[in-house]
């Protein structure tokens, strides 16, 4: 296993709600936990991470200030109107320190990923780094 959600091993951003010239949604997919995707205020606030190919994770790692509740969607193909729930998580206030959320999700087959946040703590939130262990199906 390892993480299919770098850019490095070719995942990329299919769709994010809002992007900020400074912190753009492909920054949590490039590996480094200090570069970050701000949103911009409403709720809810979705990005789409597409991999390489067929993918069967396991559990996906968050790195985030001010999530309340996000729920993980994954799509099998390529059409991005067709995702099924895996997950959904209530996670805990952190008064301004780092939120480091692991979501177990069993073995789940997908070629995109879809984290939605329902709600923060503050009308702006952030993910500096999702991290997606899995291994390509074959």
């Amino acid at each position: 296993m390892f993480d299919v959600a770098l850019s490095s091993a070719g995942a990329h951003i299919a769709l994010a709600t809002s992007s900020d010239d400074k912190h753009p949604p492909e920054n949590i997919i490039d590996g480094n936990s200090e570069t970050f995707w701000s949103t911009t205020g409403m709720f809810p606030q979705e990005v789409v991470i597409r991999f390489q190919t067929l993918m069967k994770i396991t559990n996906i790692h968050v790195l985030s200030y001010n999530i309340k509740k996000l729920r993980l969607e994954a799509s099998e193909n390529e059409d991005y109107s067709k995702y099924d729930t895996i997950a959904e998580k209530k996670f805990d206030e952190t008064d301004s320190q780092l939120q480091q959320e692991e979501i177990q999700i069993g073995e789940k087959t997908a070629m995109c990923l879809r984290l939605v946040v329902e709600s923060g703590y503050d009308h702006f939130i952030c993910i500096n780094k999702v991290v997606v262990s899995g291994q390509a199906v074959h």
